[in-house]
């Protein structure tokens, strides 16, 4: 028997890393992320310094334009250095082309990488962490995140490679030319590193700062169009637009803010770019005069000083880019790093079909620290029975549901199926003999007959309509112009809520499982609908032990066993006459309803 887990579920908290350094954070993006694509990436390189030793090339070929062309008239150079320049612009043109391509490449296919690992790992995490974190939040890492570290791995690697090369290149000219007045000119730009630095740290707080509050945003834009009805009905147009406003805002201040900080490396650099220059015209002025150095090996040598702020430029800003993407890493590994706590155990053994005997034994369980869920239940449902559970928002229904399974694992105690530890089975054995209908229909923006279908991948036409059938479903599907091909639309928006209820029993249907679970399958209902979908699901009960939540109780007078819960316990127990009887807690609901319902409710279940 597996050892019992906390009484509570630990949270899933999607913080960054403390530990996360600069340098763990870039040896695990090139390890896992970027080594896989190292022939790529090397042919990349050489592009990259083919594309900056050409630039560098033409540069240097200046000198001997203005020395040997237009000094000393040379009709033979006049010819050969043209022709050497487009040469050179041809292979710049060519290694850029391939270098683009081959980024885009990297970048895109490093993106989809991101993307498919982590929706794996959301996939198959569990539940807890829906609970603890916002969709919104998940689906900012999937594409934001994801994307903005694309931008900055890209520019890090042209930064760090053409970038760099160019600048070597560069300064070879200049030590060629003179190295004395290379030495005088360059000297300057390593003041410029401390400040680098500190600004490369803060866009890495601002750029994480952002990015939450991104996730933020995307989670009101979900909720506001998710619940776009209730919005118009309730008239808070306004007011969600005032909310996604000031969210909005909050992002713009700190793109602003970024952009404020990122750009203080600017005048900083114009400034020693500026001292670089006067300090060459000076200096390299007094060696041309004195006959030290050719006007072409100076006008060369301004030429490459002049190229080479650019590169520098973006060098200068490469850290600050840097650290956005890490910043963004992190919230992706946050991710990738999720571990599923509810896994199959060392021994866990595959069940086929089981009879159905469902057991809670002294079970107990919290969402939350400091609460209990449930508080020493004891439930025996024998095999093709139907046990219905009742009782006020947060008594504990949905728990017992989530908890058969293994949505979530029982903190204290255990859930047996035919007396073994459901934990004992691996998980894609025990799901594979429950069937889920709940008041939330998960219906995916697909046909009608992948829908039926979702879960029974081998079905055949056949099977997939005598489910339809049983369900009550065919004869509206067959109606719709593309029958079963017929495309539902998100969340099943273009069925009805009854339609949407019986192609989820459909799905059951098919599924042919031996324990059911009924999650207030009708409770959003009209009462005529409730009536068609109600025979549906009687043929789904047949033969099959059955666990459902009711709000109306008129649906549930024939269970075989009616559990009235509060607060995590079973307060009541028994069939409906001797729970009607005693006239305690479930005959006051009962009468209650009653009085409020047009039809007596023993017809309302019979229909």
């Amino acid at each position: 028997m597996t050892d019992a887990a906390p009484i509570t579920a630990r949270p899933y908290q999607l913080t960054d890393d403390p530990h996360a350094t600069t340098d763990n954070l870039v040896r695990r993006l090139i390890k896992d992320h970027l080594w896989p694509q190292k022939n790529r990436i090397f042919l990349t390189f050489i592009c990259m310094v083919l594309v900056a030793g050409s630039s560098a090339a033409m540069i240097y070929l200046l000198k001997d334009v203005v020395d040997q062309v237009l000094i000393a008239r040379d009709r033979g150079m006049l010819y050969l250095l043209p022709a050497a320049i487009i040469g050179l612009a041809l292979i710049s043109g060519l290694s850029g082309y391939l270098e683009s391509v081959n980024m885009e490449v990297i970048g895109n296919r490093m993106v989809a990488d991101f993307q498919q690992s982590m929706y794996r790992s959301v996939v198959w995490s569990d539940l807890q962490l829906f609970h603890d974190n916002s969709v919104g939040n998940l689906i900012s890492r999937f594409i934001n995140d994801s994307y903005l570290l694309r931008v900055s791995i890209a520019k890090a690697l042209t930064g760090l490679v053409k970038d760099s090369m160019l600048i070597i290149f560069l300064l070879g000219i200049l030590v060629i030319h003179n190295w004395s007045l290379a030495v005088l000119t360059i000297f300057v730009f390593p003041l410029a590193l401390y400040p680098i630095v500190r600004i490369g740290k803060r866009m890495r707080k601002i750029s994480r700062n952002t990015q939450v509050e991104t996730g933020e945003l995307t989670t009101r834009l979900d909720e506001t169009f998710q619940g776009i009805r209730h919005v118009k009905a309730y008239t808070m147009e306004d007011t969600e637009c005032a909310r996604t406003s000031a969210a909005i805002d909050r992002i713009f201040f700190l793109t602003r803010k970024a952009a404020k900080v990122q750009a203080i490396s600017r005048p900083l650099m114009e400034t020693l770019g500026g001292v670089a220059l006067a300090l060459a015209i000076l200096y390299g002025g007094l060696q041309v005069i004195e006959g030290a150095m050719t006007t072409g090996a100076l006008a060369s040598f301004m030429a490459a000083l002049l190229a080479a702020y650019k590169p520098m430029k973006n060098i200068a800003n490469l850290n600050a880019t840097l650290q956005q993407g890490l910043a963004a890493a992190q919230r992706i590994f946050a991710i990738l790093d999720i571990q599923p706590r509810i896994t199959d155990g060392e021994n866990a053994k595959t069940v086929n079909r089981v009879a159905g005997n469902i057991t809670f034994d002294e079970a107990s369980f919290g969402y939350t620290e400091g609460t209990k869920a449930l508080d020493g239940i004891d439930i025996r449902i024998d095999a093709g029975k139907t046990v219905a559970l009742v009782g006020p928002s947060g008594a504990g229904k949905s728990t017992i549901l989530n908890l058969i399974p293994r949505f979530y694992d029982v903190g204290i105690g255990s859930v047996r199926i035919d007396g073994t530890d459901i934990r004992e089975f691996t998980l894609q054995s025990l799901r594979s003999n429950i069937a889920l209908v709940s008041q939330e229909t998960s219906l995916f923006d697909d046909s009608i007959r992948s829908n039926i279908a979702y879960g029974s991948h081998n079905a055949t036409t056949e099977q997939i309509e005598a489910a339809a059938k049983n369900a009550d479903a065919h004869d509206f599907i067959m109606a719709l112009p593309d029958g079963y091909q017929t495309e539902v639309g998100g969340q099943g928006s273009k069925l009805s809520g009854g339609q949407r209820q019986r192609v989820a029993i459909a799905r059951a249907m098919l599924k042919d499982a031996p324990i059911l679970l009924l999650d207030e399958a009708t409770s959003a209902l009209d009462t005529e609908t409730e009536r068609q979908v109600q025979t549906a699901l009687t043929r789904l009960k047949k033969g099959r032990t059955t666990v459902v939540i009711a709000h109306r109780l008129s649906t549930i007078v024939d269970a075989d066993e009616i559990l009235v819960m509060d607060h995590g316990k079973i307060i009541e127990r028994g069939t409906h006459t001797e729970l009607m009887a005693r006239d305690q807690v479930y005959a006051r609901m009962y009468t209650m309803q009653f009085s409020e319902e047009d039809t007596p409710p023993r017809v309302a279940a019979q229909a």
